[in-house]
């Protein structure tokens, strides 16, 4: 490949940039001439720290003002966490690569180690999502959530500082930063299934780019985009965003997808979940399906309860 330079926008969070750093350097590792300049970009969610995501507008807010540069040019590709994209990207620009997933399960970190059944009743727990927050509820009624926002490091030391019994967070985030060890409990699908795309990271690029996408295909991995294809499509059927308690997670075995999905109200007293498999070769179909089916045995009016409009 000859001599280039590409410019990469990214949050300016500690994660999103080791993130946007795994990508250059593994970039790099395919073409060691490449040269690569990183772009930060404060967005809306990364300046207002002391409101619910809920309550300012969901998954959009940690991604507009990146987006708005990808498309007047200031850079060529945008790294996300693909669970911050909304549903809908923006006319002009296309998820041009989905790397290999990161582990996609919620876990807890908690005084000294416990797990999530040992602490004791009363107790708080920090979480920064409706999503976890309902499903914890079912599995722990007898805790109180205590809404939780900033970067990891900020959040864990809230444990401390607010006196929490344990916070939960997204297992991706704190593997990629080297603090598994913090980890008291990889907290099982059961009990707490995760956000639609978590784990996953998103290229974002501007449509009709082929040089940027022929460039970042070799770190495309195809099994990860088609999961997160299907859970995207259930998360697109159901209107959700961080207003709505609503989780996805596919996965790929023996060439089928399967893939579970879940709607709650926000205290976890009614969970509406089920499971659905297919072929590779309609990823969307598969979880609108299982949206409709969901909806169907009560998800709409749980929906139409917290948005307040017909789903």
């Amino acid at each position: 490949m000859k001599s280039k330079t590409i410019k990469i926008g990214t949050r300016g969070s500690p994660l999103a940039l080791r993130q946007s750093t795994w990508v250059k350097e593994t970039l790099v590792g395919y073409y060691p001439r490449l040269e690569i300049e990183m772009v930060a970009i404060k967005t809306t969610g990364d300046k207002i720290l002391d409101v619910p995501l809920a309550n300012i507008g969901g998954k959009g807010i940690f991604v507009k003002e990146i987006e708005e540069a990808l498309l007047g040019g200031r850079f060529d590709l945008a790294v996300h966490s693909l669970k911050d994209l909304p549903g809908e990207l923006p006319e002009g620009l296309t998820i041009g690569a989905v790397p290999i997933r990161e582990d996609a399960r919620d876990v807890l970190i908690s005084r000294n180690g416990l797990l999530l059944k040992e602490i004791p009743g009363q107790s708080k727990i920090g979480t920064s999502s409706l999503r976890r927050q309902a499903q914890l509820l079912r599995y722990r009624p007898d805790l109180e959530m205590i809404p939780l926002r900033g970067n990891l490091e900020s959040r864990i030391k809230k444990i401390e500082s607010e006196g929490l019994a344990g916070i939960i967070l997204a297992a991706a985030g704190l593997n990629r930063m080297g603090y598994q060890d913090k980890i008291s409990q990889h907290l099982d699908l059961d009990i707490c299934l995760p956000a639609v795309g978590q784990g996953a990271l998103a290229l974002e690029i501007r449509a009709g780019d082929p040089g940027i996408q022929d460039l970042i295909r070799v770190i495309h991995h195809d099994p990860t985009a088609l999961c997160t294809r299907v859970e995207r499509a259930f998360l697109n059927r159901l209107q959700g965003g961080c207003q709505v308690p609503v989780a996805g997670h596919a996965r790929v075995e023996e060439g089928r997808i399967i893939f579970q999905g879940l709607i709650a109200d926000r205290k976890g007293r009614t969970v509406i979940q089920d499971q659905i498999e297919g072929t590779l070769s309609d990823p969307a179909s598969l979880g609108i399906r299982l949206a409709e089916r969901l909806l169907d045995r009560g998800g709409r009016e749980i929906l139409e309860d917290i948005l307040g409009e017909q789903v």
